[in-house]
């Protein structure tokens, strides 16, 4: 009875828990989140330093009222903790290119190094 009753906890535990969001879903979540002035989820899926940078610019840009950001991955390289992503969306006409890294398991946007160059 014991073993039975501790797989159903550890199934409904599992089931409970929020998947890990791959680098590529981060960076759609992060762009996301910018536009339409999500800050708590902005927040989760940045780094200190990369949210505050995204604070600091943000209030140039009016809350976007397109329901589709048509993300697309242009480029993606993943390497080890540090993840690159080349995209576009309906917001910006050019390709834009995010560092993110894993911190505590989970990715996260952050700021690219002075003079660091992306690898694409």
């Amino acid at each position: 009875m014991k073993k039975i009753l501790s797989l159903a906890v550890f199934v409904i535990f599992m089931a409970c828990a929020e998947a890990e969001k791959s680098h590529t879903e981060t960076a759609q979540i992060v762009v996301e989140s910018f536009y339409e002035k999500n800050l708590p989820t902005l927040k989760e899926y940045t780094t200190k330093e990369s949210f505050q940078a995204f604070m600091n610019i943000q209030d140039m840009f009016t809350a976007s009222k397109t329901e589709n950001s048509n993300f697309k991955i242009v480029q993606e390289l993943e390497d080890g903790d540090i993840a690159w992503v080349k995209f576009t969306t309906a917001y910006e006409e050019q390709p834009e290119t995010f560092k993110l890294v894993k911190e505590n398991g989970q990715w996260k946007v952050t700021e690219r190094g002075l003079r660091e160059k992306g690898p694409f």
